[in-house]
């Protein structure tokens, strides 16, 4: 018996039906974005707070606009440091937020002034400005974070916390105006050793950490697609874009 071209289209009608639904991805209620510059955008252009360089383009944004929470604080500030995370971000966090991301510690460890001396100094000025910033790295940094991220899961107890690490600034080897192969390995290697005590302090905390390193991999200073600008040596729009926003999404599992 020949069967009528209607019945398998009515069986698997009939079948879809009767099949659970995919699940949908749950909505966050409250996300908070906390941090320094580069989770606040400078760099990235399109500002909704000048002082800060809040940017449109910033990942916590792009992530926000692309994932609907039901509430968004954007408190992550340019310049920031801990303590400014303690004094003005953490009263973002409240007991219903689900979702929080954080940069912090670069500016503690002397960013600012360790890229002065590399930029314009000798190579010799560069190794000593790292070398300082090494030794803060190594044995302050790590108990000023435990204080913080206390603090945030103290605030937020419920809350997904991801903190975002830093990209390498440079592509090592090849030619570089204005910064010699020597001074790119020291800086790699300072975000390597800062890095490495970041995500420590984060893991023990029981937060997730975000590597960028390797989603920036390709896209530094003097590579022939940079997703770091040269002059203010911060992500782009395209570097929050494809590279912290992915990072990003893939630790929050979406």
């Amino acid at each position: 018996m020949r069967l009528s071209p209607a019945l398998p289209v009515a069986i698997a009608a009939l079948a879809a039906a009767l099949l659970p639904a995919p699940a949908a991805a749950a909505q966050v209620r409250e996300y908070v974005a906390m941090g320094d510059s580069y989770s606040s955008g400078t760099g990235a252009g399109d500002y909704t707070d000048i002082a800060c360089t809040r940017s449109r383009n910033a990942y916590p944004a792009r992530w926000a606009a692309a994932n609907a929470p039901g509430a968004f604080r954007f408190v992550a500030c340019g310049g920031a440091r801990i303590p400014d995370v303690q004094n003005a971000q953490l009263p973002a966090l409240t007991s219903t937020t689900e979702l929080v991301s954080i940069s912090i510690g670069g500016n503690d460890s002397g960013f600012a002034s360790t890229m002065i001396s590399c930029r314009y100094f000798s190579t010799t000025a560069c190794q000593n400005a790292l070398r300082n910033a090494a030794v803060f790295v190594r044995t302050e940094l790590p108990g000023r974070l435990d204080g913080l991220y206390t603090a945030i899961r103290t605030r937020a107890p419920r809350a997904r916390v991801v903190v975002l690490g830093y990209p390498y600034l440079y592509r090592e080897g090849g030619v570089c105006a204005g910064m010699n192969a020597t001074k790119r390995e020291l800086i790699n290697d300072g975000s390597d050793q800062l890095n490495a005590v970041i995500a420590d302090r984060a893991r023990a905390a029981g937060f997730a950490f975000a590597d960028a390193r390797p989603a920036f991999a390709g896209h530094e200073i003097c590579t022939a697609d940079e997703w770091i600008d040269g002059g203010n040596v911060h992500p782009t729009a395209e570097g929050h874009a494809k590279g912290y926003l992915p990072a990003f999404a893939a630790a929050t599992g979406g």
